[in-house]
């Protein structure tokens, strides 16, 4: 029922900008927070950003200044805008969605950034 689907990934050479979206289905998109890890290949799942159903929104270190997360409540979707891309932001970028303890996680999109 539940359904999160990534889009716009690719590849991109450094310094080079992406912008990701995740179409959400089946929950009430609004009542949830809404975010995104990565994963890069051999390395653990990182939090990347998140955008609370209130309205705040928080960025890891490794990316604050460079990617800003946004949401459209109207479209259900979340957007991760992604500038100054350097070749360690290369990973697999999952979006997730919380609603208290409940959690649902999209299959991700790829992005690779070129030196």
């Amino acid at each position: 029922q539940v359904q999160l689907v990534e889009s716009g990934g690719g590849l991109v050479q450094a310094g080079g900008s992406l912008r990701l979206s995740c179409a959400a289905s089946g929950i009430s998109f609004s009542l949830n927070t809404m975010g995104w890890y990565r994963q890069a290949s051999g390395q653990q799942r990182e939090f990347i950003a998140r955008y609370t159903n209130s309205g705040s929104t928080n960025t890891a270190d490794s990316v604050k200044g460079r990617f800003t997360i946004s949401r459209d409540n109207a479209k259900n979707t979340v957007y991760l805008q992604m500038n100054s891309l350097k070749p360690e932001d290369t990973a697999v970028y999952y979006c997730y969605a919380r609603y208290y303890a409940y959690e649902s996680w999209g299959q991700g999109t790829q992005v690779t950034v070129s030196s």
